[in-house]
């Protein structure tokens, strides 16, 4: 058994190290990618190109999910890795704004939607390989390493970067040296190729397929056939808890500190690296303890402690993390008078005065309040009782150093692991507590999803409503509490997306998530 985890865990470790290797950079191709001029709506392109790539995920959810419970799982999560390989690679080659223009976010957003069709047919294949073999009473446990993958892919692009940027430096790593860990999934793609073709397809699949019962739509039944029409409503709303639980508590919380908190990317994503190191623990013993106690009280636990836990996790991230950002919201509060805020990522014009100083503020991690435009003033700035009227960088930076605002974190840098104090242990600590509701929640994930549908459709009825909850409460889950936190001004208001859309969730699945554990 531990041959089969090993081989459908490793390639998709593997899957999801070339997916998200972007979004460890997400911060930093706003720059690279787009037009100049404008650093949040450059922010808020790069995490819309991030989740482009989500977006197609249920295309390819509903193709490799056919040929999955057509063909067989083997041969389809091969395809896949060969495509998620060679996408990953030539972005490694991509020209940037500056040297072909408008050509560059272009080639960029294909690679990324390639990248999202062959991530679309790969969770499900491995989960239900994994499922397929393994004995009904351990099910929970072995399915749960498919779980940490995503975890150990996020972990192996950080450490790449850092690598990268601590032998390169950070002059030639923004020069050339990001496409290297690009580059290097070649070499991961022959490795996964030659583990994946030495695995035999699985049990049940050969025994359907003697028996001739294999579905000849498996998309038309797993979507329009009324039998399957509760479990995939239900499949739906508890992937959704999946996937806001693990981009929020993991994913989020990187970008968080690296624009919000100013931590630099280095000590930032070795903070997440110890945290999620954590955090793989917590997934594996939620997977065994679902086969226990059932999938449906260890998962509803974490859903519920993810909604209460959330946001004050986030709000202990800023006092840790940059204690004088914390204090100074309520000290020497900032508020911007000007017209409603606009962020075009496409847009090539020069910004108006109040995104002038909207993007000062965003960049500085300060929380401000909108207010209505004074007459005849585009923007003025109230910082702690004084007042400027336009943008003048050079008196706004003045008017908050004044009022005690920092230009960066406070947190002592690190560029290793030996470089470690106790205050970055508790930023670590806080991110794993946070990880603990993922875990519960997703844990036991790949073996609820794959018990609740007959083996005939599960390939396709596991992988549409994984990657569509995926895609759009996970993947857009970084892009949609930026764009609320851009709107507001509130460096914590895109919390709220995640923790109303959780609790709603949670409610819902106490009337349509059914107990599967030990089911055929």
């Amino acid at each position: 058994m531990s041959r089969v985890v090993l081989a459908a865990s490793t390639g998709t470790v593997f899957e999801y190290y070339d997916f998200l290797l972007y979004g460890s950079l997400a911060t930093f191709f706003g720059a690279l990618f787009f037009p100049p001029g404008n650093a949040t709506a450059a922010l808020l392109a790069s995490l819309a190109t991030f989740g482009a790539g989500f977006a197609v995920r249920p295309l390819g959810a509903i193709i490799f999910g056919r040929l999955g419970d057509r063909v067989g799982r083997k041969k389809t999560f091969l395809v896949t890795i060969v495509l998620m390989g060679l996408s990953t690679a030539l972005v490694g080659v991509l020209p940037s704004y500056e040297s072909i223009g408008w050509w560059a976010p272009v080639l960029l957003v294909t690679l990324r939607l390639v990248q999202g069709l062959a991530l679309g047919g790969e969770f499900g294949g491995a989960a239900i390989y994994i499922a397929e073999h393994c004995d009904d009473t351990r099910r929970g446990y072995y399915t749960s390493w498919i779980q940490t993958t995503g975890t150990m892919g996020l972990i192996a692009s950080l450490l790449v970067v850092v690598a990268c940027r601590s032998t390169l430096g950070d002059e030639q790593f923004r020069a050339w040296g990001w496409r290297i860990p690009f580059l290097l999934s070649s070499l991961l793609l022959v490795l996964s190729v030659y583990v994946r073709s030495r695995i035999s397809e699985s049990p049940a699949f050969e025994a359907l397929r003697a028996e001739g019962g294999l579905s000849d739509a498996p998309v038309r039944e797993s979507l329009l056939e009324p039998a399957n029409r509760m479990r995939m409503l239900a499949a739906i709303v508890v992937a959704a808890t999946m996937a806001l639980s693990w981009y929020t508590a993991q994913f989020y919380s990187l970008v968080f500190m690296q624009t919000a908190l100013l931590i630099d990317v280095t000590t930032a994503s070795l903070v997440i690296v110890v945290a999620l190191a954590l955090g793989i623990v917590a997934y594996l013993l939620a997977g065994a303890l679902s086969d226990r106690i059932g999938r449906r009280p260890v998962m509803l636990c974490g859903m519920l402690i993810f909604t209460l836990g959330i946001m004050p996790g986030y709000r202990a991230l800023l006092a840790v993390g940059n204690p004088a950002l914390a204090e100074l919201r309520s000290t020497a509060p900032v508020t911007v008078y000007a017209a409603e805020p606009r962020f075009d990522p496409f847009a090539t014009h020069a910004a108006d005065d109040a995104a002038r100083v909207r993007d000062l503020l965003a960049k500085r991690g300060i929380s401000y309040t909108n207010a209505e435009a004074r007459a005849n003033a585009n923007v003025v700035v109230r910082i702690a009782g004084t007042e400027l009227e336009g943008f003048d960088r050079a008196a706004l930076e003045a008017a908050l150093a004044k009022a005690g605002y920092p230009e960066r974190s406070s947190l002592p840098q690190v560029r290793s692991f030996t470089d470690f104090g106790a205050i970055h242990l508790q930023l670590a600590g806080i991110i794993f507590l946070m990880i603990i509701g993922a875990g519960l929640t997703c844990g036991p994930g790949a073996a609820w999803l794959a018990e609740i549908f007959p083996t005939r459709i599960r390939y396709t009825s596991l992988s549409v409503p994984y990657h569509l909850t995926s895609a759009w409460f996970g993947g857009f889950m970084p892009l949609t509490a930026t764009w609320l936190v851009a709107r507001s001004g509130d460096i914590l208001a895109g919390l709220w997306y995640p923790v109303i859309v959780m609790g709603v969730a949670f409610v819902l699945s106490l009337f349509l998530m059914r107990e599967t554990r030990s089911a055929k």
